[in-house]
C-alpha cells in the first residue's frame, strides 16, 4: 500500500507546477483542442478500460450508469473540452480599481486558486472536465477518483500526459492519485500544498470530506430535487417536464425524486404519471396520491411512501410524491427534505412563480422547466467542476470563473503610512 510520504511527493510536485507552470492563453487552448482530438481518437481504448471497471459493478447499482463511457459520450466530453478552450479565460480581469487620495493606485485582479483537490466516485468524465476547466483558468488539478473507475481514471490521465508532453507543459498539471483510501486522508491533511478540495459524489462521501478535512471544502452537495405542481400548473407542460426531470438520466444529482402535487389537482396526476409506467418507474405516493393512482398504476409500480422515501436521492427509476394542500405545505416540504440543489416549479400564475423564486433557497430555482438542465454546460459554462450547494465562494454549477480568487494590486510612487 502507498505511503503517505509518497502523497507528499505527489502534492510537492503539484505545488512546484503551480509555481512554475505558467503557459500562454494560445498554448493552453491547443493542449485543449489536441485533448478533444485524442480522446475521439482513443475511444476504442477508453472503452476498453471502462469495460473492466463496469465487469466489476453490478448493472443494478447507481453508479454504473455515471462510471459507463460510451462513444456518443465520449464525443460530448469532447465537445465541452473544446467548449471550454473557446471560452474566454477569467484571468487577469480587473473587477476593480481605484485611486486613493495619496496617490496609492489599488486594483483587484482575477487569478487563480492554485492546487485543486478534487476526490469522486465513479464518473471518469470528471477527469477529463476537472482538467480542462482547471487547466483553462491556470490551475493545477489533483485527482482522487474511485476504485470503481480504476482502469478509465488511468487511461484518460495518460491521455492527457501526452498531450500536456506534446505540449512541453508539465504533467504534474494534472496528478491522478491511487484510489486507495488512504490517499483521500492524505488530502485531507495537505494544507500547505492544496488550497481547496472538492468533492463530487454520494452525500456520504461529501460529509466525509466536511467533517474531515483541513484543507477548506467547496460542498458540491448531493441532488435532492422536488418538482411542484402548482393547483394553476399546465398538464401538458408538466407531464413532460416531470418525465424528463426523472427519466431524461436517472442517476445524476440533477434527476427529480419527490413529485409535489397540490390536492386540487389529484385528479391529473394519472395523466402525470402515465409515462412512467412505460419507463417502469417505481412511485412511493402518500394516502391522497396511492389512492388515485391505484385504480390507473401498475401495481407492481405503486408503493405506499414511507417516512425516509422523502429526502432521498434516488439515483434510480423511483420517485416519491407527496400531495400538499396549499403552497406554503410545498414550501415547507422543500425546505424541510430538499438539499439546496435544484427545485422546480409549475405554474401559470405569476404571483406564484414570484413567490416561488423568491422563497426556494436553493441553488438553481426553475419556472416551468426540467431540473435536468442544472448542469455547467447547459448554463454556457462549458463544463463544470460540480455543483455547489454552499453559499460562500461559488453557488450552483461551478465553471471557469469559479475557479478564480483574487488579489490586490497595488502600485505606489514611494507612499508611507504615517
Amino acid at each position: 500500500m502507498t505511503t503517505e510520504t509518497n502523497y507528499t511527493a505527489y502534492f510537492e510536485n503539484a505545488l512546484l507546477a503551480a509555481r512554475k507552470t505558467n503557459p500562454t492563453a494560445t498554448t493552453i487552448n491547443r493542449v485543449l483542442e489536441d485533448l478533444a482530438i485524442a480522446a475521439v481518437a482513443q475511444t476504442e481504448y477508453l472503452l476498453q478500460e471502462n469495460k473492466k471497471d463496469l465487469d466489476r459493478m453490478d448493472p443494478a447499482h447507481p453508479n454504473y450508469d455515471r462510471l459507463k463511457l460510451t462513444a456518443e459520450r465520449i464525443k460530448d466530453i469532447a465537445n465541452d473540452i473544446i467548449n471550454v478552450a473557446h471560452l474566454e479565460s477569467p484571468l487577469g480581469h480587473t473587477l476593480s480599481e481605484k485611486v486613493m487620495p495619496n496617490g496609492l493606485h489599488i486594483s483587484k485582479i482575477t487569478v487563480p486558486l492554485g492546487v485543486v483537490g478534487i476526490i469522486y466516485e465513479a464518473r471518469p468524465n470528471v477527469t477529463f472536465d476537472v482538467f480542462a476547466l482547471c487547466f483553462k483558468t491556470g490551475n493545477i488539478c489533483v485527482l482522487k477518483g474511485g476504485s470503481d473507475a480504476l482502469y478509465a481514471n488511468k487511461a484518460i490521465i495518460g491521455i492527457i500526459h501526452k498531450v500536456l508532453t506534446k505540449h512541453h507543459v508539465d504533467v504534474n498539471a494534472a496528478t491522478l492519485l491511487p484510489a486507495e483510501r488512504d490517499a483521500a486522508e492524505a488530502m485531507f491533511k495537505a494544507v500547505g500544498y492544496i488550497d481547496v478540495l472538492i468533492p463530487r459524489g454520494s452525500q456520504r462521501l461529501i460529509n466525509q470530506v466536511r467533517l474531515s478535512s483541513k484543507v477548506p471544502v467547496i460542498e458540491t452537495g448531493a441532488g435532492i430535487v422536488h418538482t411542484y405542481f402548482d393547483e394553476y400548473g399546465d398538464v401538458k407542460k408538466g407531464t413532460d417536464i416531470i418525465f424528463n426531470a426523472k427519466t431524461r438520466r436517472v442517476s445524476v444529482c440533477n434527476a427529480l425524486d419527490c413529485l409535489i402535487i397540490h390536492a386540487n389537482r389529484l385528479n391529473d396526476l394519472p395523466r402525470i404519471t402515465a409515462p412512467f409506467a412505460k419507463a417502469l418507474v417505481e412511485l412511493f405516493a402518500d394516502k391522497p396520491a396511492y389512492a388515485i393512482l391505484e385504480k390507473h398504476y401498475p401495481a407492481y409500480l405503486l408503493h405506499k411512501a414511507k417516512p425516509d422515501h422523502y429526502g432521498t436521492e434516488f439515483l434510480s427509476m423511483k420517485m416519491a410524491v407527496k400531495t400538499v394542500d396549499n403552497f406554503e405545505q410545498a414550501l415547507d416540504h422543500i425546505a424541510e427534505y430538499g438539499s439546496k440543489h435544484s427545485e422546480a416549479i409549475i405554474s401559470e400564475d405569476a404571483d406564484r412563480i414570484e413567490a416561488f423564486l423568491n422563497r426556494v433557497d436553493a441553488a438553481a430555482v426553475y419556472v416551468n422547466a426540467s431540473t435536468a438542465f442544472t448542469d455547467g454546460a447547459q448554463f454556457g459554462l462549458g463544463a463544470e467542476i460540480g455543483i455547489s450547494t454552499q453559499k460562500l465562494h461559488a453557488r450552483g454549477p461551478m465553471g471557469l470563473q469559479e475557479l478564480t480568487s483574487y488579489k490586490w494590486i497595488v502600485k505606489g510612487n514611494g507612499q508611507v503610512r504615517k
